[in-house]
C-alpha cells in the first residue's frame, strides 16, 4: 500500500496488472480536448490503479521517457493493445499524437541539456490544470513558440516551481495524479501565475495564430516561417547562437517580451506575397480572431450600403455569424472531444 497524500490511501497493482484484467481494462478514460497521448496514458494508468513507470511494462516497454516518445511515434503493437483493452478508435489515438504536424521542427526536444536556461520537453499553465476536472497536459504546450496561456493571460512554466525539476510523470513510481511533481511532490496547480506584458501576450498569440493559419492553408511547407521562428533568440541579440527550441520557457518569454517592442518585419518578410500579407494582417489586428471580426464587420457594412432599406429583410448579422464561428474554432471547454489541429487554442 502506498499513499498519494496523508489522507488518501491507495492500492498499487503494478506489474501483475495484465494478468488480472479481462477483455477490457476496468476503467476507460476519455481523451480531453487537445490532450497529449502521454497525458492520456498517465491518466489511464492512474485510473486503473497502476503508476506510470510500471505501466510501461504493461505496454511491453522499458522505463525512461516511454510515454513522451509515444507522442511522436506509436508502434503498431502498442496501438493494437490500447485499442483492444480500451476500445479507443485509431482516430482518437491519432488526434492525440504529434506525428503529422508540419510544426514538428518547433517541438521542444525530449532530451534536456540539464542547464537552467535550457529547454525541457513540456510546459504547463497552472490555472488550466487547476480548472480541469481531471488535470491533463495539452499538445500545444509542446511547442517552443507557445509561451503563454491566452485563457488566463499568463506565461507558461516548464519546471516545478518548488524543486525546479522538469515534468516527469512518466517516471512516477507511486500512484499519484500526473500534476504532482515526481521529485518533490509539489502540486503544479498551486504554482503562481507567470506575468507577461500585454504586448508580449499579443505577439505570442499572433505568432501561434499565424502558425495555425499557415498549417491549415499548407503554406507552412516551405519552411521559411519555421526557420524564422527558430531564429527568434538571435533577432533579440540576447542568444545569438541559440535556437528557440533549445531555451527554457522563461528565456523564450524574455525573447518575446523584447520582440514585442520592435518592428515585426522579421516575421512578415517572405517570398510568398500572400503569406506575408496575411501575417501582416494578423499582426495588425492583434490575432486571427480579431482579424475575422474586422473583416466580418467590413463585409456587413458593405452589404448594408448595397441593399436599399425598403428591400431589407430580417437576417442574422454576418459579423455575429462569423463571430460564432471564431468562438467555435477556439474550442469552448464544454464541447466534446474532436479531432482538430493541435496548434489551436
Amino acid at each position: 500500500m502506498t499513499t498519494a497524500d496523508a489522507h488518501t490511501p491507495v492500492i498499487s497493482i503494478r506489474e501483475r496488472y495484465r494478468d488480472v484484467v479481462s477483455e477490457k481494462w476496468p476503467v476507460i478514460v476519455t481523451p480531453q480536448l487537445d490532450e497529449l497521448l502521454s497525458s492520456w496514458l498517465h491518466r489511464l494508468a492512474y485510473a486503473n490503479g497502476i503508476a506510470p513507470r510500471p505501466f510501461a511494462r504493461v505496454l511491453g516497454l522499458h522505463a525512461g521517457m516511454w510515454s513522451a516518445s509515444l507522442d511522436l511515434k506509436l508502434p503498431v503493437d502498442i496501438e493494437n493493445l490500447l485499442r483492444a483493452y480500451t476500445g479507443i478508435s485509431p482516430h482518437w489515438l491519432s488526434a492525440m499524437m504529434l506525428t503529422r504536424s508540419s510544426l514538428k521542427p518547433l517541438l521542444l526536444p525530449l532530451r534536456s541539456s540539464g542547464r537552467r536556461d535550457g529547454s525541457t520537453w513540456l510546459q504547463f499553465c497552472s490555472r488550466c490544470l487547476a480548472e480541469d476536472a481531471q488535470p491533463y497536459f495539452r499538445r500545444r504546450w509542446r511547442l517552443a513558440t507557445q509561451v503563454s496561456c491566452v485563457t488566463h493571460r499568463c506565461g507558461l512554466r516548464d519546471r516545478c516551481p518548488s524543486c525546479h525539476s522538469r515534468i516527469a510523470a512518466f517516471d512516477q513510481t507511486e500512484l499519484v495524479p500526473q500534476h504532482y511533481c515526481v521529485h518533490c511532490g509539489f502540486d503544479l496547480r498551486r504554482a503562481s501565475k507567470v506575468p507577461m506584458s500585454p504586448p508580449a501576450m499579443q505577439l505570442d498569440r499572433c505568432i501561434n495564430d499565424i502558425c495555425r493559419l499557415e498549417t491549415m492553408t499548407g503554406s507552412l511547407r516551405s519552411g521559411m516561417l519555421v526557420q524564422c521562428l527558430l531564429r527568434m533568440p538571435s533577432i533579440t541579440d540576447s542568444f545569438p547562437t541559440a535556437s528557440l527550441s533549445s531555451l527554457s520557457t522563461s528565456m523564450r518569454i524574455r525573447c518575446v517580451e523584447r520582440l514585442a517592442d520592435r518592428p515585426t518585419d522579421w516575421l512578415t518578410a517572405d517570398d510568398d506575397a500572400v503569406a506575408a500579407h496575411w501575417r501582416r494582417s494578423v499582426l495588425d489586428a492583434g490575432g486571427y480572431g480579431p482579424l475575422i471580426s474586422q473583416r466580418a464587420d467590413a463585409l456587413e457594412l458593405k452589404r448594408q450600403r448595397k441593399v436599399p432599406i425598403k428591400h431589407r429583410t430580417p437576417t442574422v448579422a454576418l459579423s455575429a455569424l462569423l463571430g460564432t464561428y471564431v468562438r467555435m474554432m477556439e474550442g469552448p471547454r464544454h464541447r466534446p472531444f474532436r479531432n482538430r489541429d493541435w496548434t489551436s487554442g
